[in-house]
């Protein structure tokens, strides 16, 4: 028995397969990502087994149905590596609104009230929706769990997730939601794990190419840096993060339509917009490093990135208090050790202590504690795992787990 952990998203499927055992959902076996699944792409397979990694290129169809035929060799490789039977396939799914705040079996009427929060978050929910269609095709019998990023931030008081607007609105579910909620589930779980002060005051850093800051006293979610849509707070690959909202009428008044707008927002700006040339963050520091033409750009878009990161920080201590625990994570938080650096030598005022050593030897591998002995707050790295919380929520919602 085992549950299949996957993220559609609009040209990638991610995948991981986890066992169960001793009524446990176990580290995953199998792990991998299926790049390409754009119209007109070339699929690629990369997958990981029992520490031994592959690599395959995909047939396209005739019909030019990559997704689907992606789908036929995940299967295909399933059945093959594991002498398993999936369970349930459990779904990232970005977006819950204000209607689901916990996982859910997926039903036609439940898709379709997902649908509506497809505009909330452009480059994932329908991408997201679409894979749960595919997949239900392709495994008619096995149940299809539904896991919200949004979940883990339900509990925010009103304070935090309200808006300044009319009740009209309020009623209409204008709010700010949150995301990253999986991952963030997951760090928290192996912070519990870790430490006695995981149940203080945290500050967890989820920063990729979605960036969010979430601040949580007693393992709760009380603010977090992502608003009503994935587009609010710090800046990341090719978003924005937080604008004026009078810059967005001035681009109206100058003839933008919304088009435009969207894609300035979602996929022109952040790292990418600044430096004018990538949205990642190693091959910024590789320019930067290099003194290459582009260099100042570079250095521009990541000094940019690590003031936004602190500033917020700034926030979330507001809403804490203080601080306990500061951990990092995504595929930046884990493997740049720069900016780790640079981020708390400016929170130094906190009484924060870096063990520099240490946070050179984190590998992104492990859960490892960078902070020095006489350090007043915590430091972690904490590789996440949002297809690991996924096959949890999937277990428990359909009781294979006691």
């Amino acid at each position: 028995m085992a549950i299949l952990a996957v993220n559609a998203g609009s040209s990638s499927l991610k995948f991981s397969l986890h066992p169960l055992e001793g009524g446990r959902v176990q580290p995953h076996a199998l792990s991998g990502c299926v790049q390409g699944l754009e119209p007109g792409g070339s699929p690629r397979m990369d997958w990981k087994y029992q520490g031994e990694k592959r690599q395959e290129t995909l047939a396209v169809p005739e019909d030019g149905a990559v997704f689907v035929a992606a789908l036929r060799r995940l299967r295909a490789l399933v059945q093959s590596l594991e002498s398993v039977g999936i369970t349930a396939v459990a779904h990232r799914v970005v977006h819950g609104g204000g209607v689901y705040t916990e996982s859910v079996r997926v039903t036609d009427e439940v898709l379709q009230r997902l649908s509506r929060f497809n505009s909330l978050a452009p480059l994932h929910q329908p991408h997201n929706l679409e894979g749960i269609r595919q997949f239900s095709a392709a495994f008619p019998d096995v149940p299809q769990i539904a896991c919200f990023d949004t979940a883990f931030h339900a509990g925010m008081p009103e304070v935090d997730y309200a808006f300044a607007l009319p009740r009209e609105l309020r009623d209409a579910g204008v709010r700010r939601y949150g995301f990253h909620g999986l991952s963030y589930q997951y760090i928290m779980s192996v912070l519990q794990r870790q430490t006695l002060r995981a149940n203080g005051r945290v500050v967890m850093a989820h920063l990729g190419n979605g960036a969010s800051l979430c601040a949580c006293r007693d393992g709760v979610s009380m603010s977090t840096t992502m608003g009503f849509s994935a587009l609010d707070g710090l800046v990341m690959g090719t978003r924005s993060g937080s604008l004026d909202a009078g810059l967005l009428l001035y681009l109206l008044e100058q003839g933008w339509a919304h088009a435009q707008l969207e894609k300035l927002l979602y996929k022109q700006s952040g790292l990418l917009g600044v430096s004018g040339f990538s949205a990642d963050m190693r091959r910024l520091r590789e320019e930067v490093a290099q003194g290459g033409e582009r260099s100042a750009d570079a250095r521009r878009a990541i000094d940019l990135f690590t003031h936004r990161v602190v500033r917020e920080t700034g926030g979330m201590l507001a809403c804490l208090g203080g601080l306990d625990v500061l951990a990092f994570s995504g595929g930046i938080g884990e493997n740049d050790v720069v900016l780790r650096e640079q981020v708390c030598v400016r929170l130094a005022w906190l009484g924060i202590r870096m063990d520099w050593q240490r946070n050179r030897e984190a590998d992104g591998k492990a859960a490892h504690a960078i902070h020095a002995p006489d350090s007043a707050v915590e430091i972690w790295v904490i590789p996440t795992d949002e297809g690991r919380v996924a096959a949890r929520e999937a277990a428990a919602l359909l009781s294979v787990v006691a």
